[in-house]
């Protein structure tokens, strides 16, 4: 009965894909639209970003500390309670009528960011071990498809129905996808025993919100001010403490032993960078696109054209990722983040210094949306494939937490940059965006030389580690360094 039910591992990946696919879309809906929850919620400019503010907070918080859970009591357990938080927060969002409110129910979505380390560690337990490279690339690739496709859509659903409906779209999709989860998706029977240390999850969140916080809230605070200092400041200072007390842990919630394998930190850093590239992208080319063309730059598109001159990323972003499994087999994980890093470099150059006319944008954002499409696969691939069974949903988690700090950096960078030096108009300066570009640009290209660093892992290894439940339960304690639930007799 159980190995029967295992082997229709198709049908787990939709489920896995429809999950993930409605965590991504609610990462970016909100942002084109945020001057319309502002009226709405009669509340201002400064204080409706905390409807991004305190989503991102959450998420980088729960995130390691769900797929952490996931790895000890079971992942499909775990990405069935996460899609019903996630849901939850959507219901709430949907019926909010204060910023009170939507901010709690943000708070609670993000804790459904536990969906994409657990989804690549259900893939990790179940897919054949030549199916789990194209597997986790096109998860890995939904993932900024979705976030892509957000900003698409949120034009025209507002125009045609209301900003409450971004919220009841995907509360449709995350019910569905939590009870086919429940009734399709089979548990892992791969566990890592012990507890989670809530010392050091403090510690971690800590720091986290610390970080996050001032480096969201820096370009209207001021870089300089006291409050962003000293936020600054206490996250180092927390961050050093918590590192120390994982490392002295018997049970830790990070095992900084992992961390400091080589293929894990270089892939941090890539995502630190890549963040840093993407989502200040999704934040800001819109509203280079709005800007009136009597600013002597810009398009005048409305909310739904600016949306739209995305697309070509958004399809680049999807196709590419299809592709990147199958490329990453034949050339490796490593050349296929290299390259990828470096096509997008190339967009955001072009983007930069080419911005005259629409095509412009539109040929830009198909060059960033193939190199991201392969770079973003490629490298979930190489965390997935460094760790062993039972560490694939912390260290998956850590990777998407990294690339979510480096998104709030991009974005406070970006922030800073376009906003030096205002037009008479009060419009940012055209100069201000193709700097602020450049540095996407750069920072996309240090992300092409991290890779660099990731070792080639061996054909004979790779395969060990994707195989797991092909193996004897003697096997595959051993390699997953936990324990085996379950019997093939069942």
């Amino acid at each position: 009965m159980e190995t029967a039910r295992r082997a229709h591992y198709r049908v787990t990946f939709g489920v896995l894909a429809l999950g993930v696919g409605a965590y991504a879309l609610l990462q970016s809906l909100v942002m084109p639209v945020l001057p319309t929850i502002q009226e709405s919620l009669g509340t201002s400019q400064t204080n409706v970003t905390w409807v991004l503010t305190a989503y991102l907070l959450s998420a980088s918080i729960f995130t390691p500390i769900m797929g952490r859970l996931g790895d000890m009591h079971g992942k499909k357990r775990l990405f069935v309670i996460a899609l019903v938080a996630l849901g939850a927060g959507s219901l709430l969002a949907a019926l909010a009528t204060s910023l009170s409110v939507m901010i709690v129910a943000r708070v609670i979505q993000g804790v459904g960011g536990g969906v994409l380390p657990l989804a690549f560690g259900i893939i990790r337990d179940e897919f054949p071990r030549d199916k789990v490279p194209g597997a986790v690339g096109i998860i890995a690739a939904l993932t900024a498809v979705g976030a892509g496709l957000g900003i698409v859509f949120a034009g025209p659903i507002v125009d045609v129905l209301s900003y409450h409906w971004l919220f009841w779209i995907p509360l449709i999709m995350i019910t569905i996808g939590a009870v086919a989860a429940y009734f399709l998706v089979p548990e892992s029977r791969i566990r890592n025993e012990g507890k989670v240390n809530w010392a050091t999850a403090l510690l971690l969140s800590g720091w986290l919100v610390a970080l996050l916080l001032s480096v969201s809230q820096a370009p209207s605070w001021g870089w300089g001010s006291f409050k962003v200092l000293g936020l600054l400041a206490a996250a180092v200072v927390i961050l050093v403490i918590w590192v120390i007390a994982e490392a002295r842990s018997s049970n830790p919630l990070i095992d900084m032993r992992m961390m400091r394998i080589r293929t894990v930190w270089a892939a941090n850093l890539v995502a630190l960078l890549m963040g840093v590239g993407m989502y200040a992208n999704f934040g800001f080319l819109p509203q280079f696109l709005q800007t009136p063309t009597s600013a002597g730059y810009g398009f005048g598109a409305s909310v739904t054209q600016s949306g739209l001159m995305l697309l070509p990323m958004t399809i680049g972003m999807f196709l590419l990722g299809l592709a990147s499994g199958p490329m990453a087999a034949r050339f490796g994980s490593k050349n296929v983040l290299f390259v990828g890093s470096l096509i997008g470099a190339v967009g955001y150059f072009m983007l930069a210094f080419l911005h005259q006319y629409e095509i412009d944008i539109y040929i830009a954002m198909a060059i960033v949306g193939v190199g991201f499409g392969l770079a973003f696969s490629a490298m979930s691939n190489v965390v997935v494939a460094a760790v062993s069974p039972a560490q694939t949903g912390v260290a998956s988690g850590m990777n998407a937490n990294i690339r979510t700090i480096g998104g709030s950096l991009g974005a406070a960078f970006m922030a800073s940059v376009v906003s030096s030096g205002a037009a008479p108009s009060g419009l940012p300066k055209e100069s201000g965006y193709t700097n602020g570009f450049v540095m996407l640009g750069i920072a996309v290209v240090l992300g092409a030389f991290a890779a660099l660093f990731i070792p080639a892992i061996k054909r004979n290894q790779q395969s060990q580690l994707e195989e797991p439940a092909e193996l004897a339960h003697g096997e595959l304690a051993l390699i997953a360094g936990g324990t085996v639930v379950g019997d093939e007799s069942e």
